[in-house]
């Protein structure tokens, strides 16, 4: 009796592994790949020795470049919105870690999509929530990534934008570095109003949409111009403005990192 109780189960299982197998996820094949290039102006961006200049004739070098892509959605050509799962839809990209540079989204519906729209920073919603919601690059108590940090501990918050790197025009310190940090976050308050530095971008993918089903995985390479940052709807400079972390004049740099990226090419 207890032989046949065992093959009866065995055999249930089988049936139920053949079942799943038989009806799987018809988006389980599906992903889209978004990849980012790191530039200034014309030039690839290189830290610690790469050399550039804005447009006010300042030169400098970049030696930290980060920053947080969320909620991401995607247009289809037939109108349809396809909003990817929001806690799935965190990452911290950085210049120090190539793989990061590197985003591909699973599970995605089968068509034809034309435009990507996503978030730079950290919303409110994730921002103020349970710890026990906040994994991965979320997480505060790992935010470290290798002295690259990304959450004011003190401010209990994350940072959008993070870049550092030196200038000849910016004023040396008492130990004679001649550097700049902006470190951009800010999400509208939580006890009280404060500044808002999320912001909200929608890249067209132009003429050729990127194609998604079972053997077209797509990919969409994004130019990410570091450029932009200072010489963009407000010219900044370094000189005058060293430093720029929790204060109103961020919101002028956030402005700016809106306009950062483009998309150069979609490729099946």
């Amino acid at each position: 009796m207890k032989n046949i109780l065992l093959y009866t189960t065995a055999v249930s299982l089988v049936v139920l592994i053949q079942s799943c197998n038989s009806n799987p996820d018809p988006t389980e094949l599906n992903s889209l790949t978004l990849t980012f290039d790191h530039r200034v102006g014309d030039k690839t961006l290189t830290l610690g020795t790469g050399t550039y200049q804005n447009t006010l004739g300042e030169d400098f070098s970049v030696t930290t470049f980060n920053y947080f892509i969320s909620n991401i959605s995607l247009k289809n050509a037939d109108g349809s919105t396809f909003v990817y799962p929001q806690d799935s839809s965190y990452f911290l990209v950085r210049e120090t870690f190539p793989a990061s540079k590197k985003i591909t989204l699973k599970r995605i519906p089968a068509g034809d999509y034309t435009a990507i729209t996503f978030t730079i920073g950290v919303d409110s919603l994730r921002n103020t929530m349970d710890l026990s919601r906040r994994k991965g690059v979320l997480d505060p108590g790992d935010a470290s990534h290798e002295g690259d940090g990304m959450y004011w501990s003190w401010n209990s918050g994350y940072i959008f934008l993070k870049i550092e790197g030196n200038s000849s025009k910016i004023t040396p310190d008492p130990a004679g570095n001649q550097k700049f940090r902006y470190h951009i976050g800010g999400y509208g308050g939580y006890n009280a109003k404060t500044f808002n530095n999320l912001r909200i971008v929608t890249l067209p993918l132009g003429n050729i949409p990127a194609k998604v089903g079972p053997n077209q995985q797509a990919v969409v390479n994004i130019t990410t111009d570091v450029s932009k940052l200072f010489d963009g709807a407000q010219k900044i400079s370094l000189a005058t403005t060293p430093t720029v972390m929790f204060s109103d004049y961020s919101t002028t740099v956030a402005n700016n990192y809106a306009a950062m990226f483009r998309v150069s090419a979609v490729k099946e």
